[in-house]
């Protein structure tokens, strides 16, 4: 996978560091040049730009890159501007850095779904998340086990959980499944809000578009993962 991680602050260098150590391509960008010099021996490139001119970033290879993440965080204006532009450019996936409540909703006016709280969410549970296709959300308890929400594969949509039986295929628990409920914020836009549906049984049914919420040993998720990528 490629990235481009923009704003190489605490957040945005640790994120960027530990994607290049899951074997992908990362390109670090930052206003500051001591950022840049700290950084660009431990990613694939660093580069200091001001990403807030089109001119500038119009040199970054955006069309060959998967995800773009905006991690501004001192310069709020900046943080704006850019995921603007990356808008304006139509690049293939952007993730964009949330500090206020505020600047979450402007965010999501301007159509920016996926978007980053890192008071709330470390840096590792990002790389996981972006590095493991189909991958929600994830915290590990361990080094070897974690709790992880993905999307239900196709393959089980209307199966209960016996039916599909993850337990006797991957040694993996459900703990629970999440609903996505539309919900319309104060300036007219949808947003998704998350509805935890209580304690998993065996006669729980799989919906479309639902959340699984699962618990087991990490080489068995990314098995259940790697087996049904191409559902999910």
């Amino acid at each position: 996978m490629k990235y481009i991680v923009i704003g190489l602050g605490n957040f945005g260098s640790s994120l960027a560091e530990k994607l290049t150590k899951m074997g992908n391509e990362v390109i670090g960008v930052d206003l500051k040049m001591d950022k840049v010099e700290a950084l660009k021996d431990k990613i694939t490139h660093a580069i200091c730009l001001d990403s807030t001119d089109i001119n500038a970033v119009s040199h970054l290879p955006l069309k060959d890159t998967d995800i773009v993440i905006v991690a501004i965080g001192e310069d709020k204006g900046a943080l704006i501007m850019t995921t603007a532009l990356m808008k304006q450019l139509k690049v293939k996936r952007l993730i964009s850095r949330a500090v206020t409540p505020l600047q979450q909703m402007v965010l999501q006016a301007m159509g920016v779904d996926e978007i980053i709280h890192p008071e709330e969410e470390t840096a590792e549970r990002w790389a996981k998340k972006l590095n493991l296709h189909g991958v929600v959300d994830s915290f590990e308890l361990t080094g070897h086990f974690s709790i992880v929400e993905i999307k239900v594969p196709k393959r089980y949509e209307g199966r209960t959980l016996q039916e599909i039986g993850l337990r006797r295929a991957y040694n993996i628990i459900v703990l629970t499944t999440i609903k996505m409920i539309p919900n319309e914020n104060m300036l007219g836009v949808t947003t998704q809000e998350s509805e935890v549906q209580g304690v998993a049984s065996s006669e729980t049914v799989l919906h479309p578009d639902d959340i699984m919420v699962l618990y087991g040993k990490n080489s068995d998720i990314k098995k259940l993962l790697l087996e049904n990528k191409a559902d999910i």
